[in-house]
């Protein structure tokens, strides 16, 4: 028996108001006119959540930050969504959401892509695994 998807009613709202916004835009725009439009539509489902929000990136020992990154959305505190678009999903987006997901200390991210003929999505969690082994990728 598979377990169930933590947060998978949230992630179904936030992932059918991709696809809303998509079969109204198509492709070709930039990711800022996506994520305004989905920032309406999330809003209609009746969805907090936060835009643009700026995240602390530490390194080590060191006191200060080295940097700062900025999530698209942080939405009802619990999950990380990250817009592209772009033709094609690189690998290097997927880790950008993973790296996003332990800077912001949630456990689930959707990576959502408006660039290519129809809307695609990418769901990522991560999991305690035990005290040596800090997280376990599944999608």
């Amino acid at each position: 028996m598979t377990e169930p998807m933590k947060y998978a009613d949230i992630t179904a709202k936030i992932i059918g108001a991709g696809f809303e916004v998509h079969t109204l835009l198509g492709n070709g725009f930039q990711e800022v006119i996506y994520q305004r439009a989905l920032a309406h539509e999330m809003s209609k489902a009746g969805l907090a959540f936060v835009r643009e929000i700026e995240q602390n990136i530490y390194y080590k020992d060191c006191p200060e930050p080295i940097g700062i990154r900025r999530a698209d959305f942080v939405v009802e505190d619990k999950i990380l969504v990250e817009l592209k678009a772009t033709t094609q999903v690189e690998d290097v987006h997927w880790a950008q959401v993973l790296n996003y997901l332990r800077a912001y200390r949630l456990e689930v991210g959707l990576l959502l892509n408006f660039g290519s003929k129809s809307m695609t999505f990418r769901r990522l969690a991560l999991r305690p695994m035990s005290q040596t082994q800090t997280t376990k990728i599944t999608e």
